[in-house]
């Protein structure tokens, strides 16, 4: 599988307990399995993932944690799906 494009972030702020990152040529498909990895995180209290507003000009993506940093909560949730993906085998 090849994909292609690059997906870049940005830092746009950070607290102690949240974060706000711009993604520029966000790809849904590794997106929304990271949204949904953080939903279930129950060390995080909010993702939010903004992709269409008048006032941005990338999609952004919010994470507040009510225990660790969040960055940590982003790091995990990528981990554990880079994880699951390697496992996977195609049955011939």
């Amino acid at each position: 599988m090849v994909f292609e494009g690059n997906m870049e972030l940005n830092l746009v702020e950070r607290t102690k307990d949240s974060v706000t990152i711009r993604i520029k040529d966000a790809d849904m498909t590794l997106i929304q399995p990271l949204l949904n990895k953080l939903s279930g995180d129950d060390d995080v209290s909010i993702v939010r993932f903004v992709d269409k507003h008048p006032e941005l000009e990338d999609p952004v993506l919010m994470v507040s944690t009510k225990k660790g940093a969040p960055q940590d909560a982003i790091k995990r949730a990528a981990a554990a799906i880079s994880e699951y993906y390697s496992n996977l085998s195609v049955k011939k």
